[in-house]
């Protein structure tokens, strides 16, 4: 009998089996707390700007908001290697219940910070410390539980499951804008300037404290144990040096494949919300409520995708959804800048819908790549790389492109320039459907 079959037998005799619903239920509410707590952030950078950086304009103080939002995607990667090494070497349980309780904190420590008024350059320096560690834990978040809901998943399903781990990502930016939205119609601009803004920092560490507790319930996966059985654990002493050795080329697939996603997701749901304000002319409301619509879009077309992937393979879904991104990206901002109020909020959901396509078959493709001694690791460090690079900046990229051109069509070539990275990244995959997953 063989080192994984033995391991696997035991596990069974040892524990009763862990339900799909409840393994995918407890990675959905960890994503869902991160990309709330890093949208909440963005919706909330007008107000941000005011208490916590002082500058000579409004353009300049947005911009510095937004380059501290950029800055927790540079601790993605470092918070990536960190949680996987844990992930990898002591498992994916042990490494998931760290991000989610430090994520939590960090977000609520936010809500409860002194401003510039009362602190000086010190409220500003421990804002950018709590963003810091966000995107630290951030950096362990979303690849480890796609990693665990992907050794969980049977082959023939694993793009479905692992599509709606990802939907928390767009489900925490919906919740996050749903707050935003909530707290415009029920304060005046005086009562969150004064105290209402901390609010949904502060609600953070109660769906934080949620989600820590519905994941201590889970046990380990038997992929992990196998690999600890087998004592792979202990060849590979430093899981990133292991898989950069190793698995480099998929590293720079997943990256080229993630671009879209990752620059997609920040530019039509955290940018978007304040391009339409700024360039098309809309009130918040509407651009707040433009955002909800498209986060529901996404949140629908996610399943689509997996079961897409699942059926058809990977590669047409990122050919497709890629492809019509490409084509549609500058007709979707000319609405947002210059339709009305009903074409403009169609165009960011069209736009969101086939990136949420794409993003529904992403992360089972990723695990399919990397094998399982350092899965957790290789996805986390080409997806925070891509992140790094593509999704934190995007917001200030953006807002840097339209003031450095005068162009307020310039963010449309960035996402341009993701999804056309995309498509050729999708030439040189070899189609994974239903490959079994490698130890």
């Amino acid at each position: 009998m063989s080192t994984s079959t033995a391991a696997s037998d035991q596990t069974e005799l040892a524990r009763p089996p862990q339900s799909t619903v409840k393994v995918i239920r407890a990675a959905v509410l960890g994503t869902v707390v991160e990309y709330y707590d890093f949208g909440i952030y963005g919706y909330m950078a007008a107000i941000l700007a005011t208490h916590f950086f002082v500058a000579t304009d409004d353009t300049t103080a947005l911009l510095n908001t937004f380059a501290a939002f950029a800055v927790a995607f540079f601790l993605r990667i470092p918070g990536g290697i960190f949680f996987g090494h844990i992930g990898d070497k002591y498992g994916r349980k042990k490494s998931l219940t760290y991000t989610i309780l430090l994520m939590a904190v960090a977000t609520a420590g936010i809500g409860m910070l002194p401003t510039y008024a009362t602190l000086g350059v010190w409220a500003t320096a421990v804002l950018v410390l709590c963003r810091c560690l966000q995107g630290f834990a951030a950096g362990g978040e979303l690849s480890g539980a796609n990693a665990f809901v992907s050794e969980h998943a049977p082959p023939q399903h694993r793009a479905f499951h692992t599509s709606f781990v990802n939907t928390g990502t767009y489900l925490g930016s919906l919740f996050a804008s749903l707050v935003a939205l909530s707290l415009t119609a029920t304060f005046s601009m005086e009562t969150i300037d004064a105290w209402a803004w901390r609010v949904p920092f502060l609600i953070s560490l109660v769906i934080g404290l949620v989600g820590l507790y519905i994941r201590s319930q889970l046990h380990e996966t038997e992929q992990f144990e196998a690999v600890q059985e087998s004592d792979e654990i202990e060849q590979a002493k430093y899981p990133v040096t292991d898989v950069v050795r190793h698995a480099w080329r998929q590293i720079l697939l997943v990256v080229g494949l993630g671009a879209m996603i990752v620059g997609g997701y920040y530019i039509c749901s955290v940018y978007a919300a304040s391009y339409l304000q700024t360039e098309g002319g809309h009130s918040p409301t509407v651009a707040l409520t433009s955002t909800c619509i498209a986060m529901v879009a996404a949140v629908i077309s996610l399943p689509i995708g997996g079961r897409m992937g699942d059926r058809f393979g990977r590669k047409p879904v990122f050919f497709l959804s890629s492809g019509v991104v490409a084509l549609l990206t500058i007709p979707a901002f000319i609405l947002m800048r210059d339709g009305a109020m009903v074409p403009a909020m169609a165009a960011q959901s069209v736009l969101a819908f086939f990136i949420g396509l794409n993003n529904g078959v992403s992360f089972s493709t990723y695990a399919e790549l990397f094998r399982a001694r350092y899965r957790y690791t290789g996805i986390a460090l080409a997806n925070n790389f891509t992140n790094m690079v593509m999704g934190g900046t995007a917001p200030f990229i953006a807002t840097l492109l339209i003031k450095l051109t005068g162009n307020n069509l310039a963010p449309a070539g960035f996402l341009l320039f993701t999804a056309l990275l995309s498509l050729v990244a999708t030439f040189f995959l070899t189609e994974t459907r239903g490959k079994e997953l490698e130890l």
